[in-house]
């Protein structure tokens, strides 16, 4: 009996698949957006050596501020709505209730803060804070520094503060122009330190 002539199958060639799942992959990695985390940008103190006991601290210098772990804001043991949180801290930074402050345009309330350098806002959230109620906290308090250190900024120096940062902050300034601009950024710092406390959050 004769053999059948089969012939062998076809062979698949490869190489050009392979030259596709390449081309692929570099598309994917071209046109991927990667996902960042966004944070806030915070210069650390520098760290103190010395061990002398600080001095008390008035309740009345204290605007204490509690974010819940429903994102709910409690400041001053009263819930408040984000957006009236600002104008509440400029409120407290402003007050100048012991008169030494000349340039404080507050109600100078005898309960509230004696004066920007002794008023201190605290910040505590609960450990299930969510990060954008946190963020969202932070921004408004450090908004409301940036108001008042703008507002006398521009009364002194006829710039804002954050104008005369960002003219710092610029590689094409002069260093001679820096060094005109650096006292006046210091010398509104000074007006309005920036306190802001930040506790370790509860955890229920």
């Amino acid at each position: 009996m004769a053999k059948s002539n089969r012939s062998a199958p076809p062979e698949v060639n490869a190489g050009s698949m392979a030259d596709i799942a390449f081309l692929l992959l570099i598309f994917f990695l071209v046109t991927t957006t990667i996902q960042t985390d966004q944070g806030l940008t915070r210069k650390l103190p520098p760290i103190d050596k010395t061990n002398i006991d600080p001095p008390p601290i008035k309740e009345k210098n204290i605007f204490t501020v509690l974010v819940n772990r429903n994102d709910q804001l409690l400041v001053e043991d009263k819930l408040m709505d984000l957006k009236n949180l600002k104008q509440a801290a400029i409120d407290f930074l402003d007050n100048g209730g012991d008169g030494t402050c000349t340039y404080c345009k507050g109600a100078n309330n005898v309960v509230s803060s004696d004066n920007p350098d002794k008023a201190i806002i605290s910040l505590q959230n609960d450990a299930e804070t969510s990060y954008k109620a946190y963020i969202s906290v932070q921004n408004e308090l450090v908004a409301a520094y940036y108001f008042l250190r703008d507002r006398e900024c521009m009364a002194r120096y006829g710039k804002t503060f954050r104008e005369l940062e960002a003219m710092y902050e610029d590689p094409k300034t002069k260093e001679a122009q820096r060094l005109k601009i650096e006292p006046m950024i210091k010398d509104i710092q000074t007006l309005f330190p920036q306190k802001l406390s930040e506790a370790e959050p509860k955890r229920n």
